[in-house]
């Protein structure tokens, strides 16, 4: 299975320089951009299949799909195709749903419990190319009871199972047909979502309208279209120039519309990090000590205050230090003079460069990041910057996701990750050691069991102070040997043509731009007679 939690986008669009250069000279919705009833937005990836069935949507928004529960504003969970929220009972090991009656996919045939077995028991498949099919670990059985009633029977108490229900359904008279990894609905996807997909032009834009039969209010943007624009200079300027009513852009760029009377900034907080991974295989970046004295080593507050324009906060683990789930204790202090001692003490002398060395290997190693993502870019910069300064040698290059990741388990990464719902959703995949080499899932091959335990008590308890107790272990164990370098926490920033009017964001994971942003509701936009 290949996994994209961390890689920075959960989805990605494979682009090349003159790709995107191509596109920059077309409008990306046909002539939509300005219309009251239309909008065009610019995101910088675009998904690797339309599938729910291999991740698509998986944490809601998808448009084409609903889930059984959604997220509100606040991220509280509420019915969809559910007609209310799921009785838990056998503490904590039943869960029944009973579903919304009279929905129908976006073909006009009638969605039943039957295609909620469909969606779950797919995924679940061996064969299923789903990489968070993990995170459906706890599922034991899942059964139609007629055809508006659904029970999932759990192996043990998963406590953020519910989060987990907002995955989108498929229809299983459609997708039961065909190669669940290979065929049309991957590309062709048919569901009870508030839009309809009119067209998918890889690499450039996705192309919605209003589904007229979907169960919801209808919406009041009848067209809407997400153009993929890898580079953010390319987006900004196009969001300048007019092709585009909104876009996701990074700070220094969305500075650049402050005073715009037309447009308006929108800041999501978010769970979002940037991360160097410190792959185990590498002789330098799996040192136990290097990567001790890089955590230290490291500027966040700098990097918060030149690179994200203070949007973020500093990052000293996947749990930003506003949240509960936060380890008191363990951020660490900027501190050049203990990060060279570190090394000094555990052999690493400086050579007569100033580049360390021990027993015949320097202290150098490259860091990838993605082309185009500019702050990816300068978080890498910033990180080679401050590891010079204690005599560690990190060459930055970029590269596309293809060139990156065969490198993985010798070279560093500038990578991305973040889930708000729940610990568990990100910490697992991120550092469980049995992940390591399961696609982009554990990049650092981070191996230790401590945290390895302490994730597996975190997942199989039902109780939030046992929980609590489990994810202090892996925070902590993180300061002890840091197999991640953490930098930030991002704030998400959007620049969107006013005549929208109020428009709101949910604290936000990782992705972003696709099912995020101030178009997480876009059916329920009022725009501008």
């Amino acid at each position: 299975m290949r996994a994209r939690s961390i890689r920075g986008t959960g989805t990605v669009a494979v682009v090349a320089a003159i790709a995107v250069a191509a596109t920059a000279c077309s409008a990306p919705g046909g002539g939509d951009s300005g219309n009251a009833d239309s909008a065009v937005v610019g995101i910088g990836y675009e998904p690797e299949s339309l599938s729910p069935l291999l991740g698509f949507g998986k944490d809601g928004n998808s448009k084409i799909f609903d889930g059984l529960l959604t997220h509100d504003a606040q991220m509280n969970l509420r019915p969809a195709l559910a007609a209310e929220l799921p009785k838990v009972g056998d503490d904590g090991l039943t869960y029944t749903y009973t579903l919304r009656e009279g929905v129908k996919f976006s073909d006009g045939k009638p969605f039943t419990a039957k295609d909620v077995v469909f969606t779950y028991r797919t995924i679940l498949d061996a064969k299923t190319n789903n990489a968070s099919k993990g995170e459906l670990d706890a599922l034991k059985t899942v059964t139609a009871e007629g055809d508006h009633s659904v029970v999932f029977r759990l192996k043990y108490p998963y406590a953020p199972f519910a989060e987990r229900t907002v995955l989108p359904i498929a229809p299983e008279h459609v997708a039961g047909g065909q190669d669940v990894n290979t065929g049309a609905f991957t590309t062709k996807p048919i569901g009870t979502g508030p839009y309809k997909l009119v067209s998918w032009s890889k690499g450039e834009k996705l192309v919605f309208e209003a589904n007229p039969g979907h169960w919801g209010d209808a919406p009041k943007v009848k067209n809407f279209t997400m153009a993929v624009i890898k580079d953010d200079d390319v987006r900004a300027t196009r969001l300048r120039s007019g092709d585009l009513d909104g876009a996701i852009l990074p700070p220094n760029l969305a500075e650049t519309f402050a005073k715009d009377k037309d447009r308006k900034t929108h800041a999501a907080k978010t769970f979002d990090y940037r991360v160097v991974t410190l792959p185990t295989g590498n002789k330098v970046a799996g040192d136990t000590a290097v990567r001790r004295a890089l955590d230290i080593a490291v500027d966040r507050g700098a990097m918060v205050d030149s690179i994200l324009n203070g949007a973020g906060k500093e990052a000293y683990g996947p749990v930003p230090t506003d949240s509960e789930w936060f380890t008191e204790g363990t951020e660490r202090t900027h501190d050049l003079d203990r990060a060279k001692k570190i090394l000094d003490d555990a052999g690493w002398k400086p050579g007569s460069d100033g580049v360390r060395e021990k027993d015949g290997v320097r202290a150098s190693f490259p860091l990838w990041y993605v082309s185009g993502d500019k702050l990816r870019q300068d978080h890498a910069l910033a990180y080679a910057s401050d590891a010079k300064k204690a005599g560690v040698e990190i060459k930055v290059q970029a590269g596309t996701w293809e060139v990156i990741e065969p490198r993985m388990p010798k070279d560093a990464v500038l990578a991305g990750g973040g889930s708000p719902a729940d610990p568990d959703f990100d910490q697992y995949t991120l550092l469980k050691s049995d992940l390591a080499g399961d696609g982009f899932n554990n990049m650092a091959w981070y191996d230790n069991p401590a945290v390895d335990k302490a994730l597996d008590d975190a997942r199989r308890s039902g109780d939030k102070a046992e929980r609590a107790a489990a994810y202090d272990t892996v925070q902590r164990e993180l300061v002890k040997n840091p197999g991640y370098t953490f930098l930030t926490h991002i704030d998400h920033l959007y620049v969107v043509d006013d005549r929208y009017g109020t428009l709101t964001t949910q604290v936000e994971p990782h992705d972003h731009g696709l099912a995020s942003g101030p178009w997480w509701n876009v059916e329920d936009w009022q725009p501008a007679k």
